[in-house]
């Protein structure tokens, strides 16, 4: 360590000025809400914030082992560890990134003095290699950003560099992550969101921190094994390999702060590395619907690379804001207003970056990512028809861990409003049954065969096979917008006798209407189960084969009439458990009863035709 340590990277003079007076003022709300115990994680309330047990559960009750070597935990028991997920999340400290911003713009002492009391009885509480917080190498590199930014938000506080850099347990705390980081990196079928997360963490605490003799070294090998991991997470399109939507918005953050430290401290990424972020916030921005809402495919537990805004604040809207600020936002993008982490990441000093041969216009077919969004063209008047086709790869890796078995599968909104709903994700640990039934094929928007998954799972972040979806064409109108999309995948050809599921889309938008053609091919018979799951606000009047929706969300309302296959019989099922069915997740840890039309039938040999058209009313 340097005989004098020192904070590398404060923040330029005026940043705090620059932050817009609602932008503070909604800050020190959610701030005076942590003070007084109130604070979500995960969609449990927790009433122990002010002093926190940082070990402590709260869904099972039940206290992860403090006291054991790390390495002798299994955090895949929750019968050892509780619901490790809550107590993980607890310990990534993004409550106390938010308390130190709010005393960075207010220079409010309470703020401070909290995020002293409770980094000091972590660093306290949690010696190297002891307890449950030693397990897993992202939930490290998740604190040495916090660490970071705490410090840098309390620049100016009379007791910020005694509580660091004159603090040998802090000391001590930054030099064990990293050196656990380094020694400890998440390798093979796991080196997805987690190495990069890694790679960042170890990356923006070497820029920052730089009090060790091995900083330098940490840097570079950090440096390099991010420009690399980025590269081979995401498609030459911009999206995320992972399949999992909530994981794009999470890996660029983290590519971002890293790349934004590193301009800070004198340390740059390189071109390359920062036309790659710009490839994924283009990406990004050309996902949205007219609300702002991103794709919902695959798993997401609302990871985030650095928490200074109200949880309240839109993710999307936060991080183009954020983009703006270090590459210019494209002219097409929606627009975006400053947030919290947009001031404090400009206020780092970097310059815009320009990048060439970025879209002139919004795209809307990722080819080698599999995704095609059918959407009506924007009209005065007229709500937007939004439609997310799903032909692509399965995951990312031989376990494609983050994967759910949707392929073919439809999301459908009608101005931002879920009409066809992707379920979500709720769990990973503790409840195999809901974690089974997320993840599955009757959970998507997509036909099942024979009671089977298209995809065989061997555990809840294991795939044993993958369906692989194949023959994607899609049609465009006189102006190049995708309005046609089929697809086939060969998830079914391991039955007996094998099947082929084949399945078209077709936008209409002169009558608002999609029309959508499932077609099966097989020699036997199987049975079939067409799921159509609708959003929370959607309400039903289902007879027959015809179903009238209806629904009204702030202030949009619609109404659809949707035309299913007669060949099957349909019922309605809401918020059902035996077995699981009609289930809608907003987020990690929260689900709410919301309707699925389930058709069911048989295919006979040959090749079995089903149409389903959905119409919008004006």
């Amino acid at each position: 360590m340097l005989a004098v340590p020192r904070f590398c990277t404060p923040l330029r003079s005026g940043t705090r000025e620059a932050l817009p007076a609602e932008v503070r003022a909604g800050l020190v709300a959610a701030a005076d809400e942590l003070l007084a115990g109130r604070w979500e994680i995960l969609g449990v309330m927790r009433t122990d914030i002010v002093r926190p047990d940082w070990f402590f559960d709260p869904v099972t009750g039940l206290r992860a082992p403090q006291e054991k070597y790390a390495f002798s935990i299994n955090h895949r028991s929750e019968a050892e560890t509780g619901n490790v997920k809550q107590i993980w999340e607890l310990s990534r400290l993004h409550h106390l990134t938010l308390l130190a911003a709010a005393w960075f713009a207010s220079e409010d002492g309470r703020y401070a003095e909290a995020v002293e009391a409770q980094l000091r009885s972590w660093w306290a509480e949690n010696p190297f290699l002891s307890g449950i917080h030693w397990t897993s190498g992202i939930e490290l590199a998740e604190r040495l950003i916090s660490w970071v930014w705490v410090r840098r938000l309390l620049d100016g506080w009379p007791r910020a560099s005694a509580l660091f850099e004159a603090n040998v347990d802090a000391q001590q705390q930054v030099y064990w992550h990293q050196h656990y980081l380094a020694n400890f990196r998440s390798r093979g079928s796991s080196a997805n969101n987690h190495v990069i997360a890694e790679a960042a963490g170890q990356l923006i605490a070497s820029c920052a921190f730089d009090w060790f003799e091995t900083s330098a070294q940490w840097r570079m090998t950090s440096a390099s094994l991010l420009r690399d991991e980025l590269d081979r997470n995401t498609f030459p399109s911009g999206l995320n390999r992972e399949q999992a939507s909530e994981y794009h918005a999470f890996v660029t953050e983290l590519g971002l702060l890293a790349a934004a430290e590193c301009d800070a401290s004198d340390h740059p990424l390189g071109v390359g590395t920062w036309r790659r972020l710009t490839t994924m916030l283009d990406a990004g921005a050309a996902v949205l619907d007219e609300r702002g809402g991103f794709a919902r495919q695959g798993d997401g537990d609302d990871g985030r690379a650095l928490l200074v805004d109200p949880p309240a604040v839109d993710r999307w809207d936060c991080l183009l804001a954020t983009g703006a600020a270090l590459v210019h936002a494209s002219p097409w993008w929606p627009p975006a207003r400053a947030s919290v982490m947009s001031v404090l990441v400009e206020g780092l000093g970097t310059h815009v970056r320009e990048v060439a041969a970025r879209p002139a216009e919004r795209v809307s077919q990722f080819s080698d990512a599999g995704m095609t969004l059918l959407r009506s063209k924007p009209r005065a008047g007229q709500s937007e028809i939004w439609c997310r086709c799903d032909g692509g790869p399965h995951g990312f890796l031989s376990i494609a861990a983050h994967a759910h078995a949707d392929a073919l599968s439809l999301e459908v909104r009608y101005g931002g409003v879920d009409v066809l709903a992707d379920p979500g994700t709720y769990c990973y640990h503790g409840e195999p049954a809901w974690r089974r039934y997320f993840r599955s094929t009757l959970a998507h928007n997509t036909l099942e065969v024979a009671g089977e998954d298209q995809s065989v799972s061997g555990g809840p972040f294991l795939w044993l096979s993958s369906a692989r979806a194949s023959g994607v064409e899609v049609g465009c109108d006189d102006e190049g917008r995708p309005v046609t999309w089929s697809a086939q995948h060969d998830g079914y050809v391991r039955l007996t006798p094998p099947a082929l599921h084949h399945r078209s889309v077709s936008l209409d938008e002169r009558e608002r209407r999609l029309d959508i053609v499932d077609r099966l091919d097989t020699d036997g018979e199987h049975p079939l189960r067409l799921a159509f799951h609708l959003g929370p606000a959607v309400q039903v009047d289902l007879r027959g084969a015809l179903a009238r929706l209806r629904w009204s969300v702030e202030d949009a309302e619609g109404s659809a009439r949707f035309e299913l296959p007669s060949e099957l019989n349909w019922t309605e099922h809401r918020g059902e458990t035996e077995p699981i069915l009609g289930w809608y997740s907003r987020a990690f840890g929260t689900k709410e009863p919301s309707v699925t039309l389930l058709g069911e039938g048989r295919a006979t040999p040959g090749r079995t035709q089903l149409l389903s058209s959905i119409t919008f009313s004006p």
